[in-house]
């Protein structure tokens, strides 16, 4: 039967439960034990896909064309797994669910209540992830302990463990111990009120996780054993990591994945972390810097673009090098002011997008890419960018553009599909999810990929006109990656440039720190390169110099 982990925080938000829950993940994973990750948000979007960036961050996509929140990108990369749209679930789409099936008759004319109609709308979505093929399931509950938007879902994880039996269910608290310098000494306090309010909802937390800025002592795990009716060795320390790969290490040294499996009585072989210690001892031991800018317009909130950081850190790591980020708002570059920004960087990432704002600028940017030899990555909006920048300085069409941004541009080289021209409904007109793209024979991309096939996650609704085509490989644009049927513009690339890459896709969503993107390790390993070709360069000046 499958086990059921439910992941609740308290005290204030951010603490880390999505973090803590995908660690969990790998740990089990590294057991052994098939694992799934689930999210259930509170928030009364049906999804993130119409939510601003600055307030949410960015919008994660499933294989299945799920636009989800961000903690689905933690728990696929710590746990290697490719989640689905069921894995987020939020209080808009369990109404929406709820709302439906009483217009359509499927209660029978009951009232309809949050117990028992939502509560049980929110249980069949966790019952729906476990089965004979998975062993775990770990659901973490966002927000606070005593958010009123909250209710129902700890409700719901209540009853679900009666209704499977509390053998089979585990609850983690994530909880804050703080440091007062002026007593200084860690306060528990806060976690002692925040187990309270927890089980004045009738769950008793199983095990605690407490988030501290420094490690805790042996006196301060007993007295919240005491006073939270915890047992000891269930008290997990987890003080503040240089590097967010290593909690899964420090969470198993605590015995965090030890106690689970004693709970549930899980049944594992020997837990094996030689791979991720090895990333993570080499992601620490990098000295040297490679330093990447990154173009966009949500440059103020790095979360918008959190999967693109990561896959760079991925990438930096597994080259020996340390991330050296550089953000670049996009609104801002303008002129000799563009240069000013870009000056220095070793590599150009322009990520996806939507909207006219800040598009200019990520223009200049590629130009300043593409006549100084510096390597560059387009992600989604990035290769439309591109292809824009390269229509109008190297094919004389100074106002190619864009339909999303100039829909009366007399060269529309990146439009909509022509199955794409009903946009009234919001999310419903995208190509969204897994695709597969060919790549072109002797092409950079297949050099990087090393196969001809390969399957990206996509999330926009623009595409390279095809009446363009032969004009921008005249150019010296090469396509370099085609849908199957010849259709849809995947990849393009500059023959002649050290990294000029782009692709229609989201790549980022499947880096991994343990299996970095090859896009990416391009991207990078370029970069790393540019150095040293400047360096030769350096060399050769230095006697004129003196």
């Amino acid at each position: 039967m499958t086990k059921y982990v439910f992941v609740t925080g308290g005290v204030v938000s951010s603490l880390g439960k999505g973090i803590t829950a995908a660690s969990l993940g790998r740990l089990l994973r590294s057991r052994g034990l098939r694992v799934v990750n689930q999210k259930l948000d509170p928030y009364i979007n049906v999804d993130p896909g119409t939510m601003n960036p600055f307030q949410h961050g960015e919008v994660f996509v499933t294989d299945d064309g799920g636009e989800t929140d961000l903690d689905l990108g933690h728990y696929e990369r710590f746990t290697g797994e490719a989640l689905r749209r069921g894995s987020n679930v939020t209080a808009g789409s369990i109404y929406l669910s709820v709302i439906q099936k009483e217009r359509r008759g499927d209660y029978l004319g009951d009232t309809v209540q949050v117990i028992p109609h939502v509560t049980n709308e929110i249980k069949a979505r966790m019952r729906k992830l476990g089965g004979d093929d998975i062993d775990v399931v770990i659901t973490e509950v966002g927000g606070t302990v005593g958010d009123i938007e909250s209710l129902p879902f700890l409700e719901a994880i209540r009853q679900f463990g009666n209704d499977i039996g509390r053998a089979n269910a585990l609850y983690i608290h994530v909880t804050l111990v703080p440091f007062i310098a002026s007593s200084d000494e860690l306060k528990t306090k806060p976690t002692q009120h925040s187990v309270a309010e927890l089980r004045s909802h009738g769950i008793h937390p199983d095990v605690i996780v407490v988030r501290s800025d420094r490690a805790i002592d042996d006196q301060v795990r007993r007295k919240i054993s005491l006073f939270c009716d915890v047992v000891p060795k269930a008290v997990i320390a987890a003080p503040d990591a240089a590097d967010i790969y290593e909690v899964p290490l420090l969470l198993q040294q605590g015995g965090l994945d030890a106690v689970v499996c004693e709970r549930l009585d899980l049944v594992t072989g020997p837990i094996d972390l030689t791979k991720w210690q090895a990333m993570v001892k080499r992601a620490k031991a990098a000295t040297e810097s490679v330093t990447i800018g990154i173009v966009g317009k949500y440059v103020d909130l790095p979360d918008a673009y959190l999967s693109v950081v990561e896959s760079l850190r991925h990438a930096a790591a597994a080259l020996d090098r340390r991330l050296d980020l550089r953000w670049i708002p996009s609104e801002d570059m303008s002129g000799l002011l563009a240069d000013a920004h870009l000056e220095g960087v070793e590599g150009i990432v322009i990520p996806g997008g939507f909207g006219s704002r800040g598009v200019e600028g990520k223009i200049l940017a590629i130009r300043y890419a593409r006549e100084n030899g510096i390597p560059f990555l387009g992600l989604c909006l990035g290769l439309q960018c591109a292809v824009i920048e390269i229509a109008r300085s190297v094919l004389k069409h100074p106002d190619a553009n864009s339909t999303e941004f100039d829909p009366t541009t007399p060269h529309p080289v990146i439009d909509l599909m022509e199955t794409q021209h009903d946009l009234s409904e919001m999310g419903g007109t995208m190509r969204l999810g897994r695709y597969p793209a060919k790549l072109e024979e002797g092409s950079l991309v297949r050099k990087l990929y090393g196969q001809e096939i390969v399957y990206e996650r996509h999330r926009h609704r623009w595409e390279v006109n095809n009446r363009y085509r032969r004009d921008l490989e005249a150019a010296g644009m090469r396509l370099s990656g085609m849908s199957p049927d010849e259709n849809l513009v995947e990849f393009i690339e500059l023959i002649d440039h050290p990294f000029f890459v782009a692709t229609q896709a989201h790549p980022e969503f499947q880096s991994r720190p343990d299996d970095p993107h090859p896009l990416f390790v391009g991207l990078v390993g370029a970069a790393v390169g540019l150095r040293a070709r400047q360096g030769e360069l350096d060399e050769i000046d230095q006697p004129t110099r003196q």
